[in-house]
């Protein structure tokens, strides 16, 4: 009896043969006189043979395509440089893993689980092998798991995207020579990331597609600079020879003229001379120049959206502006990527440790807006003293700071050895009222000490103020407890009493006009 193969539960609620995600999918390559990774497509590119390519990738077969995508990076310095850019806007954030479902125990353990995936070592050269698509138009990186105490990935397969294709219906197949349709790829066995730059096919949606013209026509570019350069670049060497020469003076005037070309030096019969001709039309330079300095600006705006951060002559402000344009791209391709980790990886993670019926969690790239922490700041500190109530950890977070943890040292500030209004007053200056806006005689300093005469007038017979007021309420107080009376009692009593305040407030009333005058003076 056949030993039965072990299965585990997909996403989608299938079993799942273990072969088929902890080993290759793809078959040894078959050894041939055509490979790909020896193929060259960039020398020698002609418009022709690059419409040929492109008729070719649209019918299925993007194997030339793609290996000269791989070539323009290798080759076209300013293309390497901005596709770089855009990858590692988004390899450079540090994801965040969310459940995939509130108050949801489970999805929070799958989340919490997940993490331990996502912050591996070997998973942010997985993020760089899928970003690769954004040349090419798609990636394949194949997890191969392994079973420990959970189900996780122990390392990351990146497979050449010239073994794959796509049918009719877009879907990924196995390139193979004995199938032309493909192979099937096992379900949930690879991860395969296609950024929608544009819709339609995913073979006709790279960067590399849309840059390879302008690749071809800065090559035409360089190489008629560097002959162009070959020929004005240098001064025009004539040798003059008498009538009478034999053609064996000949033949050493010409060896002389293009031994000068290599080694610097010559000689030549007396008699003879050589004479240095300036080359005329150097401006040609400018022309080539500005020829290949368009192409790469149409680069930079084909695969970052903008110009003025990559060439130069832009300002500040023009760079703030364009920098917006760049955030926008960046945020799509962090989104599109955070789709793919999660339907790829996230899903199958979560199926095998925790069951198909189980949420899988959401990894996502944050894209924050440029942050201006001064204007933050200042606003932060109006809003406070206004009641707004701002929580510590926003305010952390926006600034880019963590919460201090129990017991850390913190920064705090300098303790101050005087009120604000003091060091006001030692400045020659007396702080306005914030009421009515005038300069009130405790703005000056005098109010803040024992020794005012208008604050020990106030605090004279303040008892006999106060006595009309509390005196009822201690003696209905003392009543209620004698006759074995409670607070509802002494509540009721309350109630009903009218205390006499007339003498308290008839001191109020004066010093509060006394003390007025005494500021609006200045006394």
């Amino acid at each position: 009896m056949a030993k039965r193969e072990s299965t585990v539960l997909g996403p989608d609620g299938l079993p799942l043969q273990v072969s088929t995600i902890t080993a290759d999918v793809l078959p040894p390559p078959l050894i041939g006189v055509r490979q790909d990774w020896a193929n060259s497509i960039a020398s020698g590119l002609t418009p022709e043979r690059l419409a040929q390519i492109l008729r070719a990738a649209n019918e299925g077969d993007n194997r030339d395509l793609l290996t000269l995508a791989e070539e323009m990076e290798e080759r076209d310095t300013h293309y390497a440089s901005v596709l770089g850019q855009r990858k590692r806007a988004v390899s450079g954030i540090e994801p965040v893993v969310v459940p995939g479902a509130e108050n949801d125990a489970r999805a929070k353990a799958a989340a919490d689980a997940f993490e331990s995936v996502v912050f591996a070592p070997q998973f942010d050269d997985a993020v760089d092998n899928l970003l690769d698509a954004l040349g090419k138009g798609y990636a394949v990186v194949q997890p191969i798991w392994q079973f420990g105490e959970i189900w996780q990935p122990g390392e990351y397969l990146r497979h050449d995207p010239r073994r794959f294709q796509f049918d009719a219906k877009d879907h990924l197949r196995i390139r193979s020579a004995e199938a032309q349709d493909g192979l099937e790829v096992p379900s949930w066995s690879v991860i395969l990331h296609r950024p929608r730059l544009k819709s339609g096919l995913t073979v006709r949606g790279g960067l590399a597609r849309l840059v390879s013209w302008t690749f071809m026509l800065k090559s035409y570019t360089l190489q008629d600079w560097a002959a162009f350069l070959e020929i004005f670049g240098m001064p025009l060497r004539v040798g003059r020879y008498d009538r009478q020469a034999s053609a064996e003076e000949k033949r050493v005037l010409l060896r002389a003229v293009r031994d000068l070309a290599t080694d610097a030096a010559a000689i030549i019969p007396m008699g003879m001379e050589i004479e240095f001709i300036e080359a005329k039309g150097g401006g040609g330079n400018a022309v080539f120049g500005a020829m290949a300095d368009y192409l790469d600006k149409q680069v930079s705006k084909a695969v970052i959206g903008q110009t003025m951060t990559t060439d130069e002559g832009s300002s500040l402000a023009q760079s703030k502006t364009h920098d917006e344009v760049r955030l926008d791209i960046r945020r799509a391709d962090a989104k599109q990527l955070g789709v793919t980790i999660g339907q790829d990886l996230a899903a199958p993670f979560t199926a095998f440790n925790f069951g198909p019926d189980v949420p899988p969690p959401q990894v996502i790239w944050p894209v924050e807006d440029p942050e201006d922490i001064t204007a933050f700041t200042e606003a932060v500190a109006r809003l406070v003293p206004l009641g707004q109530p701002v929580a510590v950890s926003d305010v952390a977070k926006r600034m880019g700071l963590r919460l201090p943890d129990k017991g850390e040292t913190l920064l705090v500030a300098p303790a101050t050895s005087a009120p604000a209004n003091q060091t006001a007053r030692q400045l020659g200056r007396a702080a306005a009222c914030p009421g009515c806006g005038t300069v009130h005689r405790a703005a000056t300093g005098a109010a803040d000490t024992e020794e005012d005469p208008l604050i020990a007038a106030a605090l004279e017979d303040w008892e006999a103020d106060i006595a009309p007021i509390t005196d009822p309420i201690l003696e209905a107080a003392r009543s209620i407890r004698a006759a074995g009376g409670g607070f509802a009692e002494f509540e009721a009593a309350l109630a009903r009493m009218a205390p006499d305040t007339a003498a308290l407030a008839r001191r109020l009333a004066v010093m509060a006009m006394m003390a007025r005058g005494d500021g609006d003076v200045g006394e």
